[in-house]
């Protein structure tokens, strides 16, 4: 019978403990301490300061000679980079198990190989004469010899036929651009029928694969490049888990393992593909559709364990660094889910209870918070799902473009917007354009990129409303836009009536004829209609682009500053001329401002409901991001009230009621009860009135109808959603005052605003379990809580609900110091008695120095009060060695005391601890009576005292002659 993954992971480390190497739990795979990696991409990296002789020689980690683990990597960024590879073979991943054991200037390469080939043949039973082995075969350039040694310890035991000499860049390993490096030596497995593929030997063929590389760390390359040698030679072996676990459980494939059979299970489950079969896009044979099915399996279970690893690690999906490395490894899988499995919905997130399932065991940290990981990767797989299908036809449409034009190259300004726009990485618009047989044109995306960089370094995107306050001579000859099409249309043909572009000097031109704009020109287009909404009555203005065949003009925000509807923003491609034919396309984030613009109607109704007819509207935004709104109110809202707000407006949603809209003459509109208006607005003689589930005639019919109160009755003019039931779900995030009488809020809609939901949940269900369980869990779950308080976005209610419970948790941690102060004194007074008989007097004056056990500064100076009450005139130092705990090493601790009659004699207790402390590794200070030191060596303490009792019997005879 196969060995398990499980098995694997036991027997690897016990064959090394049995050779004398300690255990040492995996590292994070967030670096947060090594500013050089994006993330942990080998075993190794924890152990960088024994390599470079950094370790402090006399800790637990400087001791370690010898060591063995099962470290978590993440190999998608930098030097190594495997990302591109996942899904279109049998045995890349971004996350991935490194077996290793380390030799800390103790055992070379004798007892690596010897002990690689013991385990690999003896204990695991594989065949050697499948197994070949690499060796460095020297560098000129580097001046590096090739690696005789392992050569030769390699051809006693394997015939010279299998033995291998590898380039610099197969077998000399480095970690980065700088660091620890050395020559290595690989073990690949043959896993041809008839044992034939010698040939193939780091040839990435799937049929001859490496399974370990032992590195031999000689040198370190420094920032300049050069090479150096290290202090010590040590050993580094890193070994591929999950291949290794494929070779012994007889699997042709890493997917097909016990590691992966879980979590494809998951995903059939959540998104109904059809079975895995294993299949590859270079398979003879193979239908291209049944291979991207495959390909997306192998996609999307890699990353949702990177992801699920990364984040539990304390990374998160972000715009630049590692942050930007998770959001492109998100989107990735979510544009195969989407395109090859047929998922247009978020589904990542519900595969991280799988990852968990097979993970946990051997990486108990996955259990910690499984919550917080589910809602960031669901807030951000249906950030990118809100774009996506608009980012793929765009993608449709460049490529149809390229093969029209029999270039085969999909414009660099497409990617460039699929990126800028619709947030597709360069990475995934390459792979979409080679499925396609094309590639994409880098050149000229990486010069609108430098482009954009350059506008965010000068301070961001320009603004948008420098041509809002033009002069009288152009008003006057830009025609009217009539934009009726922005309540029910996103794309819409016009004409441009107008561009207004400034000078080099800001002075605004309008364009004439036989003029025109050029890339990179920013400017303000008119039109004689538009779809676009001008931003008004708290909504922003919207986003999208002008087209019409090769041309695309960037449109970043739309005014309305009179009769006319600007469309402002930058030309990226072809000519734009006045008086062309052109398509208007809004945003996608359209949609967005939809729901936000719809759930304040329903919240502004569910103010009043529950605060009271008082409430009046004092200004608003409504954005793609969320809704803010300014509202009257005398206090602070309630935690209750703020869930019953919520409860009211999904109460709303959820009836799915349908959303109206009429112009009508204001006379009539305002004859309807309950109507609300913004107080102060001037409204023209005709307004938009939107109603929230009575048709607005029937409002008309009927103004003074008893039924006014189950709606949302408003002036305005801005875009909504048809039904409420788009809103989908609602949640106040933010309350807070901001003027006398003033309060502000913020809500959410959608997605957003179930993950805010949830992660409020469960943080207070973490705090109500840490209330009600073990005193000592409270510390660590408690800083954690505060943490995650600060940063997450949860709703308002729980933000107040939690405030309360983190204040009670407080008192509990002070209840538990105050009761281990008092245990500890208690220690304390039971040896003051003892060290009170055995003190040292000179003349009439006690010396009492001794060293107490690990407690509290405040019981040692309960300690050192009771000393003084018992001995008169006494000079007191006391020693406790601190040990360590989970959040910080162990240390010295140094109290020193005087009574006051010693004090004019010069005798100073600062004084004593600043004449020891250096025997602590250390420092401290305090007043003449009392005074205190810490140190990070608490094997000084001894020392410390030794030489404090011999200055006090100084000080105290040259001021007392005997």
């Amino acid at each position: 019978m196969s060995k398990t993954a499980a098995e694997i992971r036991r027997e690897f480390i016990e064959f090394f403990q049995q050779r004398g190497h300690e255990f040492v739990p995996s590292a994070p795979v967030v670096p947060h301490d090594d500013p050089t990696l994006l993330f942990t991409n080998a075993g190794m990296n924890q152990f960088k300061p024994l390599f470079l002789g950094q370790a402090t020689a006399t800790s637990a980690f400087g001791r370690l000679k010898r060591a063995a683990n099962s470290q978590k990597c993440i190999r998608a960024g930098g030097k190594h980079n495997d990302l591109d590879d996942v899904g279109h073979d049998t045995y890349h991943h971004t996350f991935f198990e490194m077996l290793g054991n380390w030799s800390f200037g103790d055992y070379f390469k004798v007892e690596a190989i010897t002990w690689a080939w013991e385990l690999l043949t003896k204990v695991w039973g594989m065949a050697p004469e499948r197994l070949h082995a690499t060796y460095f075969g020297g560098d000129a350039d580097e001046g590096l010899a090739p690696d005789e040694e392992a050569r030769d310890l390699w051809r006693a035991l394997l015939p010279a036929e299998r033995i291998h000499p590898g380039n610099k860049k197969d077998n000399f390993w480095e970690m980065g651009d700088t660091g620890p490096c050395g020559p290595c030596s690989e073990i690949h497995i043959d896993l041809t029928p008839d044992l034939s593929g010698g040939g193939l030997v780091n040839a990435g063929d799937a049929r001859v694969i490496e399974i370990w590389n032992l590195v031999f760390i000689q040198f370190n390359r420094g920032p300049d490049g050069k090479l150096t040698p290290l202090p010590a030679k040590h050993v580094d072996t890193g070994m591929g888990f999950e291949r290794v676990a494929a070779v012994l459980q007889g699997r042709k494939s890493n997917y097909e393992t016990d590691v992966f059979a879980p979590i494809f299970s998951a995903i059939r489950e959540v998104t109904g593909a059809p079975a895995y079969t294993g299949a590859l896009p270079t398979d003879p044979g193979v239908d291209p559709a049944r291979a991207l099915v495959d390909v997306s399996y192998r996609v999307i279970a890699d990353h949702i364990r990177t992801l699920t690893f990364a984040i539990s690690d304390g990374a998160v999906p972000d715009k630049e660094g590692r942050g930007y490395v998770l959001r492109r490894i998100l989107r990735r899988a979510v544009r195969y889910g989407w395109q090859y499995l047929h998922v247009h919905e978020p589904f990542l997130y519900k595969l991280v209870p799988a990852v968990t399932h097979v993970m946990a065991d051997a990486f108990p940290e996955l259990r910690a918070r499984p919550g917080e990981v589910i809602a960031v990767i669901h807030e951000e797989e249906a950030s990118f799902g809100r774009t996506l299908e608009r980012g793929i036809a765009l993608f449709e449409e460049a490529a149809a473009n390229a093969e029209q034009r029999h270039a085969a190259v999909v414009q660099g300004v497409d990617a460039f917007k699929l990126h800028d726009t619709y947030g597709f990485p360069i990475d995934l618009t390459e792979i979409m354009a080679a499925e396609r047989g094309l590639r994409v044109d880098i050149g000229e995306y990486e010069r609108l990129m430098e482009e954009a960089r350059a506008k965010a370094r000068a301070g961001g995107r320009d603004d948008t409303r420098e041509f809002v306050h033009l002069p009288q001579e152009i008003l006057s000859r830009i025609r009217p836009t009539d934009d009726a099409a922005k309540y029910t249309h996103t794309r819409l043909a016009a004409q441009v009536t107008g561009i207004i572009r400034m000078t080099p000097e800001g002075v605004p031109v309008l364009l004439g004829a036989g003029e025109s704009l050029r890339p990179g020109d920013r400017a303000a287009v008119v039109t004689d209609h538009t779809c676009f909404y001008a931003e008004a009555g708290g909504q922003v203005g919207d986003l999208g682009e002008i087209v019409a065949p090769g041309l695309r003009f960037e449109v970043e925000d739309t005014q309305r500053p009179g009769h006319y509807v600007q469309h402002v923003g930058t030309l990226v491609q072809g000519a734009l001329v006045p008086g062309a034919a052109v398509e208007l396309v809004v945003d996608p984030k359209r949609a967005a401002i939809m729901r936000n613009h719809s759930g304040t109607h329903l919240l502004n109704w569910a103010l009043r409901e529950v605060l009271g007819e008082h409430v009046q509207q004092k200004g608003s935004l409504v954005d793609p991001d969320k809704t803010r709104f300014d509202f009257s109110h005398p206090r602070p809202l309630t935690p209750e009230e703020l869930d019953r707000i919520e409860q009211l407006t999904n109460e709303q949603i959820a009836r799915d009621l349908p959303v109206y809209a009429a112009e009508v003459p204001q006379e009539e509109a305002l004859r309807i009860r309950g109507l609300r208006a913004v107080f102060g607005e001037r409204y023209p003689d005709r307004v938009r009135v939107l109603s929230i589930g009575a048709p607005v005639e029937e409002l008309l019919a009927d103004p003074e109808s008893a039924a006014w109160r189950a709606y949302s009755i408003e002036f305005c003019g801005g875009t909504h959603v048809a039904r409420t039931a788009e809103i989908e779900h609602f949640v106040l995030t933010t309350e807070e005052g901001i003027a006398k009488g003033i309060r502000r809020i913020v809500g959410l809609t959608g997605a957003p605003a179930r993950i805010a939901a949830e992660i409020g949940q469960a943080l207070e269900q973490r705090a109500v379990a840490l209330l009600a369980g073990p005193p000592s869990e409270i510390p660590a779950g408690l800083a954690e809580l505060q943490n995650t308080l600060q940063t997450a976005t949860l709703t308002a209610s729980s933000r107040v609900r939690l405030r309360a419970q983190v204040a009670a948790l407080q008192q509990v941690v002070k209840h538990e110091q105050k009761s281990a102060v008092a245990d500890a004194a208690g220690v304390v007074l039971a040896r003051v008695a003892e060290v009170v008989s055995e003190a040292e007097r000179i003349s009439d004056t006690a010396i009492v120095v001794a060293e107490f056990p690990d407690v509290p500064l405040e019981a040692l100076k309960t300690g050192a009060d009771a000393i003084k009450q018992r001995c008169g005139s006494v000079a007191i130092l006391l020693g406790v060695r601190v040990a360590a705990t989970e959040e910080q090493p162990a240390k010295a601790l140094l109290l020193a005391a005087v009574t006051p009659d010693l004090v004019p004699q010069g005798l100073k207790a600062g004084d004593l601890v600043k004449a020891v402390s250096g025997h602590v590794g250390g420092g401290g200070g305090g007043s003449p009576t009392m005074a205190q030191a810490g140190g990070k060596n608490p094997d000084g303490v001894p020392a410390a005292l030794s030489v404090g009792a011999a200055w006090l019997r100084e000080k105290l005879r040259a001021g007392r002659p005997q």
